[in-house]
């Protein structure tokens, strides 16, 4: 098969990316274009993102204006208001679920996860190459003048990304086995941080990586906590065992969306707060806290239950 031109003059990770775009309904040109910058600019995308770089003052109001011109016009579904969390968004996984999906060990197809991942666009799960694994400085934590450490606990799964990610950024990001990667994910855990299964319309509308978040330093959160819906529920809720709790207040230390409050003999939940993370029960000493499933907080997002469905 002859190649186009422009494929010799690229680097082969771009090409890849490209010629996965042409396979991926929907996927123009200029939301490859849009996956290039972010892929290979993504700590300059970021910083502007979140407000810590100087440009952000200067592109804010520009992107402001293109999105009232173009995000109304790529609605697919125009019943559903659109909105800059379709594009960019993540759920909220427990270790549990982020260790299931950094060892599936097999190429897997899953699409149309509305339920799942309750988006307008990008909620496709589509693995290629699983065991590639690359992780990455946190874009968010580098854009900090006073970053939560370490730095490198993004984890980019499987191709094209992994491989885009290991050929631009190779002084920010290094391969790792799957059980690196879990190491990586506990290791986050005890620290307190919650795990996400990032999505985005510019990286084919699907799952690409899986950052684990602070408050302190994730714009994402950020930007959920000031009212744009970035975060999407694990599917689960925190549950108090009256009787267990002794209200030490530990859990409410450590819970990254201010869910817990403690008043009287235990401990209280907010449930519109709750993301079910899962962080807070790992942390109870008593063993006093557990994850229940929440029908109206979604469907969690367990990979191995997906698979085993088709």
């Amino acid at each position: 098969m002859k190649q186009p031109i422009w494929h010799f003059l690229i680097k082969p990770s771009t090409a890849a990316l490209a010629m996965e775009g042409r396979k991926t309904p929907g996927y123009s040109f200029w939301d490859w274009v849009h996956g290039y910058v972010y892929g290979r600019w993504v700590y300059l995308y970021i910083g502007i993102g979140t407000g810590e770089h100087w440009l952000a003052k200067i592109i804010a109001p520009l992107v402001k204006l293109v999105s009232r011109i173009l995000l109304p016009r790529r609605t697919s579904l125009p019943e559903q208001p659109h909105t800059f969390a379709d594009a960019y968004h993540g759920k909220v996984i427990t270790l549990g679920a982020a260790t299931r999906l950094v060892t599936v060990g097999e190429d897997i197809r899953l699409t149309n996860l509305e339920k799942i991942i309750p988006y307008v666009k990008a909620r496709d799960i589509i693995l290629k190459n699983p065991d590639h694994i690359l992780v990455l400085e946190c874009p968010c934590r580098s854009a900090r003048s006073r970053p939560c450490l370490p730095l490198d606990v993004c984890l980019i799964v499987g191709d094209p990304f992994a491989s885009f990610v290991e050929e631009h950024h190779p002084r920010r990001s290094r391969r790792i086995s799957p059980q690196e990667a879990v190491e990586i994910l506990r290791a986050e855990d005890e620290r307190g941080h919650v795990h996400h299964a990032f999505f985005k319309d510019a990286m084919l509308g699907r799952f690409y990586a899986i950052c684990n978040c602070c408050e302190c330093c994730c714009g994402a959160m950020q930007a959920h906590q000031h009212g744009t819906p970035m975060l999407a529920s694990s599917g689960y809720l925190c549950q108090v065992d009256e009787a267990q709790c002794i209200s030490c207040g530990e859990c409410q230390s450590y819970c990254q969306f201010g869910a817990l409050s403690q008043g009287g003999l235990s401990c209280t939940v907010d449930r519109e707060a709750c993301m079910g993370c899962g962080v807070c029960v790992s942390k109870c000493s008593q063993g006093a806290l557990s994850l229940v499933l929440e029908p109206s907080k979604g469907i969690p997002l367990e990979i191995s239950e997906l698979m085993n469905a088709l």
